[in-house]
């Protein structure tokens, strides 16, 4: 990593320690770390903080052998001691636990909202904030945009709200 200015070899753990601190100063709770990470430009921003301006998030990912976690999960486990899930559990735990939401939807915004946590399961969070994501057959197959604007709310409003619902499941 780079101390004063110069490459310097670390431990895994004093690399690990320098990205809590960080991620605790930037966000000093996991509320505050899940509401940054939910807004696509806070989320970089606080990754643009990390050491190696968040590089670093996938370095550990990878020393730990977490392709499986989203960067969230990652780093919620460094800095907050959350108990990662990979990112097929948070979908399903989605699914699951917002149930009786997603049942006063309409039958095709609620299927929507799960393609989209499917497209999670199976990207991560930048999938849900690409611009194809709309595009996605699985996603146009259950209704899509169309289905979202349904609802009479702004669709990135939704799109958060599912966002807020994924990672607090």
């Amino acid at each position: 990593t780079q101390i004063d200015g110069r490459a310097t070899p670390v431990t895994v753990e004093e690399y690990r320690e320098r990205i809590a601190a960080k991620l605790v100063e930037e966000a000093p709770t996991l509320d505050s770390f899940r509401a940054r990470w939910i807004a696509p430009s806070q989320r970089s921003e606080l990754l643009s903080h990390l050491p190696e301006q968040g590089r670093s998030a996938n370095i550990i990912r990878q020393l730990d052998e977490m392709n499986d976690y989203d960067l969230y999960d990652v780093l919620g486990e460094i800095g907050y001691g959350l108990d990662p899930r990979t990112r097929i559990d948070r979908a399903q735990a989605f699914n699951y636990k917002h149930e009786d939401w997603l049942s006063t939807l309409p039958p095709k915004t609620a299927s929507t909202l799960k393609a989209l946590a499917a497209q999670f399961a199976s990207e991560g969070t930048d999938a849900l904030e690409s611009r194809e994501i709309f595009k996605v057959p699985d996603v146009v197959k259950a209704g899509g945009l169309i289905a979202l604007n349904a609802l009479g709310k702004n669709p990135p409003e939704i799109l958060r709200e599912a966002k807020e619902r994924i990672f607090a499941a």
